[in-house]
């Protein structure tokens, strides 16, 4: 990818995060800003922009007064939709943002035809299977943010219980990324040593726990939910694709027949590179984990429902 340029719809606290991380990191060589709040990208832009004076080499950040103006992007982060307000069903949000989402892709699709599209928008897993049947292009190029996000929460609870260094703990998270999500502590390492060999049964109920309401958690204390998290959780993914590292992270995908399941989009590892998607990987899951990922399917599947309940996708 030569142009190494990253686009971000929406230019609230996450996609501000994602920005700022990209820049501080020196990923990229150009970042475009687009909000429809007047002022919100052009303002962010110039704060990160000049935080960008320490990054290890120049970035430049700029904005988009409309959303024709992002083009030729490499890759596309969508953070824009609302959250759920009082009296709203979750069928209502649900048509809200991926009418939203339309648009959105719409623009993207005419302005950055050849980029790979990373989806932060919630409800991620049912918005990035929107996105997909919006575009038609290959599912390579299609990913939700989810695992990067959850695996850096399920690390961080291990650190805390363990003690030991965070940048030596392994995750992995499948499923939704929501309360259907499927922590599998028991499958990583903290320093090549098995995680189930360090703390008890007790202990690894607890990290899974923690890890599924993580956001939750944050929401309590602060009202609102994380944005430093889930912005370098992007920063993360959008540089493996750039450098094409061939890294390892669970995204929300569209399944064609992996782990029995076909036309949904939900969490599994993946291996990230230039072009988007390389690879699914399809772990081995015991009987109790199956069942539980169907759950995590069956919850993003209602969601698709919704969509095609209301005609969403007719005509698409």
């Amino acid at each position: 990818m030569t142009n190494r340029k990253v686009g971000i719809v929406g230019a609230g606290a996450v996609g501000a995060s994602a920005a700022y991380a990209l820049t501080l990191m020196g990923t990229c060589k150009e970042i475009v800003l687009f909000d429809v709040a007047p002022g919100v990208a052009q303002g962010k832009a110039i704060d990160i922009a000049q935080a960008g004076h320490y990054a290890p080499q120049d970035t430049l950040v700029t904005h988009a007064d409309v959303a024709s103006d992002m083009k030729a992007c490499d890759i596309v982060v969508v953070t824009a939709g609302v959250p759920r307000k009082p009296g709203m069903t979750r069928a209502d949000l649900l048509m809200i943002n991926a009418k939203i989402m339309k648009d959105v892709v719409g623009n993207i699709m005419k302005n950055s035809p050849n980029a790979i599209i990373i989806c932060v928008s919630n409800p991620l897993d049912v918005m990035t299977y929107a996105i997909h049947k919006i575009t038609g292009w290959d599912k390579n190029r299609i990913i939700g943010m989810a695992g990067a996000l959850d695996g850096s929460r399920m690390a961080y609870q291990i650190s805390k219980t363990t003690g030991l260094s965070s940048r030596q703990t392994g995750s992995l998270v499948i499923g939704d990324h929501g309360e259907h999500m499927i922590p599998l502590p028991d499958k990583v390492s903290v320093g090549d040593i098995p995680l189930n060999e360090l703390i008890s049964k007790e202990d690894m109920q607890a990290i899974i726990e923690r890890t599924r309401f993580g956001g939750a958690e944050i929401v309590k204390h602060l009202g609102t939910s994380g944005y430093y998290g889930p912005g370098r959780a992007i920063a993360h993914m959008v540089e493996a694709i750039l450098n094409d590292t061939q890294t390892v992270v669970s995204s929300s995908v569209m399944l064609n027949g992996e782990y029995g399941f076909s036309n949904v989009t939900v969490g599994v590892p993946v291996v990230l590179g230039k072009h988007g998607i390389e690879k699914i990987i399809e772990l081995k899951l015991d009987e109790e984990t199956k069942a539980k990922f169907k759950i995590s399917v069956d919850s993003i599947q209602s969601g698709i429902d919704i969509l095609n309940e209301n005609n969403f996708f007719k005509g698409e």
